[in-house]
């Protein structure tokens, strides 16, 4: 009989983020010598990565460090809530984020290519994912410079390490109303900073789309022009952070705001898993 207890499975399956079946097995071949059951389902793991890069990814967790080039932002991703807050998924998450600050990675290449001891991230995540037994990828990066920084992580369930991840780049000395205006963007949700760096390609589609709804609607041509142009303004104000009205107090603008504390947004990064 196998050298183990039900405990034994729990602990090591809750340590890697195996399944039961695969753990209680790896724990028979070793016969409860728990080293030599790590590294059997390493190389199972190992095997199975290669089966598992067709699937989904659509849970993880949001990471932010600060280094010496900025604030970093990542998303790390995995298949399952239940590998999402595991430790072991949460330390390599750690890791990662260290690795990708240290070198200021701006772009995914670059991030997956850090060095990560001896070792590059790619690597790293591809030998912690044949452990815990799932698809795990580094889903996107980012590195903010700026003079400031606020940094907002949100949790969508308290089970859960963070879900959306925002960063702010400022120049001032109001760290209160910057962490403020982190928090509007975690729920807010605009891509572009002004309504100057929207694509005036995606301006003019909507303009067009706006402009057919009117129409349809059987507005008089006469008006077509004001009318269009005020739901423009609205578009800008769901995509552009200046343009939205402040979470806190909708009869301001974040510019509003932004002016009002002394301080200059100059960049912003929001991260959501699985979006």
């Amino acid at each position: 009989m196998a050298n183990f207890t039900i405990a034994d499975i729990k602990a090591l399956r809750e340590q890697l983020g195996t399944g039961m079946v695969d753990t209680k097995k790896a724990l028979e071949e070793a016969d409860g010598d728990v080293e030599k059951a790590v590294e059997i389902l390493r190389l199972k793991g190992a095997k199975g990565n290669a089966k598992r890069a067709d699937r989904s990814t659509s849970e993880g967790l949001i990471a932010a460090r600060e280094g010496d080039n900025g604030v970093t932002l990542i998303e790390l991703a995995c298949e399952t809530d239940f590998v999402a807050k595991n430790e072991r998924f949460i330390a390599l998450a750690d890791k990662v984020a260290d690795a990708v600050a240290a070198v200021g990675a701006d772009s995914l290449e670059a991030a997956l290519a850090a060095p990560a001891g001896d070792q590059t991230v790619e690597q790293l995540i591809s030998d912690e994912a044949a452990i815990i037994g799932e698809k795990v990828e580094l889903r996107r990066a980012r590195t903010l410079k700026g003079d400031a920084h606020s940094v907002y992580l949100h949790r969508t369930s308290k089970d859960l390490p963070p879900q959306i991840g925002v960063v702010v780049a400022y120049t001032g000395s109001d760290a209160e109303t910057a962490r403020s205006i982190a928090q509007h963007i975690s729920f807010a949700n605009p891509s572009y900073l002004t309504r100057e760096d929207v694509p005036t390609a995606d301006v003019e589609k909507e303009r067009e789309i706006v402009t057919e709804i009117s129409r349809n609607e059987g507005k008089p041509e006469a008006a077509l022009p004001k009318i269009v142009e005020g739901r423009v303004t609205a578009y800008f104000k769901q995509v552009a952070l200046f343009e939205q009205d402040y979470a806190k107090d909708n009869k301001l603008s974040v510019s509003q705001v932004a002016k009002d504390a002394g301080i200059t947004i100059t960049d912003f990064a929001r991260f959501k898993v699985g979006a």
